[in-house]
């Protein structure tokens, strides 16, 4: 679905995009994380088509995406600002949508009025930030498009919103094979809807797998031995709390308790590893670590 391939950009001096590549098959939940300024953002608005990369390709369902109509109507992005939508209302969008996309669904905007409560006649810039979120969502579920692009895409919204809209993403996913890439920092929430996870630096892909592959990567365990740990062990983080040391371990579940049980621990127990735990430690190999402050 998504083939993003070398990609390079520029913006003056700064480098947002280096030599990046990205997959994502069709049907999928993809997560793009990273830190500020990594370039998620920027990603977003090439593959939307709104920026040219200056190398590279960007292919979606085998086409490229620049200047080519027939591959943006079936995208519909929601950009993380949404500080430009000027004097518009949400009826006045959605005749331009429904101009736009030839699969927009006017049975499904009625439908979705329930869901919003949205006043169609407010311009959308007296809209608080969550409301602007409800109302651009709404337009772009009843796109139907084959990608959805979505840059933060539920920040400012409350938490029973939040859940409403997931659940229409995810029914989309389920019957229509909807492909969505998601750039969030919300990791903990990630976690409950990606499949597969890409992570960026500097406008980099440090890595992307499953969101199973990368659990199965690394393991946290907890352990109570007095001998010393076996120096083939991959440790990338470790604390002490009494005799309980907890470590962060890259390496497969199996290998990691074979590998402990040569220590002869009186404990030794797997815990589960979040997403934002995994985010941290990938990131802590490239100078990207949490840094104790003296004050």
């Amino acid at each position: 679905m998504i083939d993003v391939k070398n990609v390079y950009k520029r913006f003056d001096d700064t480098t947002a995009l280096n030599d990046l590549s990205l997959h994502a098959a069709p049907g999928s939940v993809y997560g793009l994380v990273g830190p500020n300024g990594a370039g998620k953002s920027t990603l977003m608005r090439i593959l939307s088509g709104i920026y040219r990369p200056d190398s590279g390709q960007v292919l979606i369902n085998g086409l490229p995406v620049w200047e080519n109509v027939a591959v943006k109507q079936r995208i519909a992005y929601i950009p993380d600002d949404l500080t430009n939508l000027g004097t518009e209302t949400i009826r006045s969008l959605k005749k331009l949508y429904a101009a736009l996309y030839p699969s927009f669904d006017e049975a499904r905007f009625q439908n979705l009025r329930e869901v919003f409560c949205l006043d169609e006649s407010k311009q959308l810039r007296r809209f608080s930030k969550g409301m602007q979120k409800q109302a651009v969502f709404w337009l772009a579920l009843c796109c139907r498009a084959d990608l959805l692009l979505l840059d933060e895409p539920v920040d400012g919204l409350d938490p029973v919103m939040r859940r409403q809209i997931w659940s229409l993403i995810m029914e989309d996913v389920a019957e229509y094979h909807t492909t969505v890439l998601i750039s969030s920092h919300n990791l903990r929430e990630l976690e409950d809807v990606c499949d597969h996870v890409g992570i960026m630096h500097h406008g980099k892909m440090l890595l992307e797998r499953s969101l199973a592959e990368l659990q199965d990567n690394i393991v946290k365990v907890q352990l109570v031995t007095d001998q010393p740990l076996p120096e083939e062990l991959s440790i990338l983080h470790q604390s002490n709390v009494g005799r309980i040391q907890t470590l962060i371990i890259r390496g497969s579940q199996d290998a990691i308790m074979d590998t402990l049980a040569l220590c002869h621990p009186m404990l030794c127990e797997l815990i589960p590893l979040s997403l934002e735990e995994i985010f941290i430690y990938e990131l802590g190999g490239v100078d990207y670590d949490v840094r104790e402050i003296v004050l």
